[in-house]
């Protein structure tokens, strides 16, 4: 066997679904060929070789974290929003008087796709300083050709600019811009018929996604959209029961959604639905936290079901200007109260399940690529105990 690069004298946390809880490994190492595992396991099983070699000393080892739902690429700030809310308006307020979505939409339509790679590596950087090495990136602040192919081009960009994968959705159908006023039904057929075939054709999204809420867009419109997605060949997933029970949990489901976002209000038999089909419930506490919610997702209905969890920071100007995995790892746990396991699955190997790359990423497991993150721990728990500490040591993308 080649190798190229070796880690050892570390504990590994490999997330191995066919070992217990985390997968742990104590007196572990991993060796890397070609940007990819070769060997995770105990030391002294690991095969002789001249590679290069980094003594961890004892250190922690876990999977890259992956940030499976952003909207990291957008332009301007909505902090004059946040002193609203704190004055007592809703998200709902905001967003009916012309705020919210559309305010941020109006500062992307004035960029470049330059200025918008400018504003947004600082949040990228700030992720990949907490140990994440992949990244979902949303569009959805632009609503016309032009800026939403600005947005996915920015996002494509960014992977080139820094050492990280990154995955582009296409979000069109986040909010009616301007000029389709009163007209949700005629933005729908037009992205149906100009966006989605265009974006297929030049490889530009990998996945399609739909804001389905009262204030955005219906069941019925959702559905128009899937089907012209998967007929396209693009897969799925679904901004869904954010602010109310509308279904969403279930129409993603029926669709095999890779997955569905938020869910505070998923009903019993959404959370049911997802589990068959294998969509992954992604919950964003970040959001919940900002907008001050008090209606939590239904964890207990998902962990009956056996719903795969996983988590995100939802990295957005508006509710949930987070990029921080960590503190959202300690948000779950908090506020939802996930287990350290569930935090740290749902960052890692089930957070890559949300992006369907879950043969490739997530799990200390040869074959994969080789994304760790090396930690300045005594154990796991202190990555979703502490508040405001980052114990990272070393970030390792496709094994350099």
């Amino acid at each position: 066997m080649r190798i190229d690069t070796v880690w050892h004298n570390a504990r590994l946390a490999t997330l191995d679904p066919v070992l217990p809880k985390l997968g742990v490994i104590e007196r572990g190492a991993i060796a890397c060929t070609d940007g990819r595992i070769v060997f995770a396991g105990p030391e002294q099983d690991l095969p002789a070789s001249d590679a290069a070699r980094f003594d961890c000393e004892g250190r922690w080892i876990t999977p890259g974290l992956i940030d499976c739902h952003t909207h990291l690429v957008h332009a301007g700030d909505r902090a004059r929003e946040f002193a609203q809310r704190l004055g007592g308006a809703t998200y709902e307020e905001i967003a009916r008087a012309g705020g919210g979505i559309l305010s941020t939409v109006r500062a992307v339509r004035a960029a470049s796709q330059a200025e918008l790679v400018t504003q947004s590596l600082p949040r990228l950087d700030a992720l990949l300083a907490e140990g994440v090495t992949t990244v979902e990136v949303k569009s959805g602040y632009g609503l016309d050709r032009e800026a939403e192919w600005r947005m996915l081009a920015a996002a494509r960009e960014l992977g080139r600019q820094r050492p990280v994968g990154i995955t582009t959705t296409y979000l069109g159908a986040h909010a009616v811009p301007p000029e389709f006023a009163g007209d949700a039904d005629g933005y729908v057929d037009w992205i149906c018929t100009e966006m989605l075939p265009a974006l297929a054709a030049e490889r530009l999204a990998d996945a399609v996604d739909v804001f389905c809420e009262t204030v955005a867009f219906s069941p019925a419109q959702t559905s128009r959209i899937f089907d012209t997605a998967q007929r396209l060949g693009l897969p799925v997933k679904l901004h869904a029961d954010q602010l109310s029970d509308f279904g969403g949990a279930a129409l993603a489901a029926r669709y095999g959604a890779l997955s569905a976002d938020h869910l505070e209000y998923a009903s019993d038999e959404g959370a049911a639905a997802m589990a068959v089909a294998g969509t992954v419930a992604v919950l964003l506490p970040g959001a919940f936290y900002t907008l001050r919610e008090t209606h939590a997702p239904p964890i207990s209905a998902l962990r009956r079901h056996g719903t795969p969890i996983a988590l995100a920071t939802d990295c957005n100007p508006g509710s949930s200007p987070l990029t921080s995995p960590l503190l959202a790892m300690n948000m779950a746990a908090t506020l939802f109260r996930l287990t350290v396991e569930e935090c740290l699955a749902g960052f890692t190997r089930v957070a890559a399940q949300a992006l369907g790359l879950q043969a490739e990423i997530g799990t200390l497991q040869p074959g994969k690529f080789c994304n760790l993150a090396i930690w300045d721990i005594g154990a796991p728990a202190e990555l979703i105990w502490r508040i405001g500490f980052n114990p990272l040591y070393r970030r390792v993308w496709r094994g350099a």
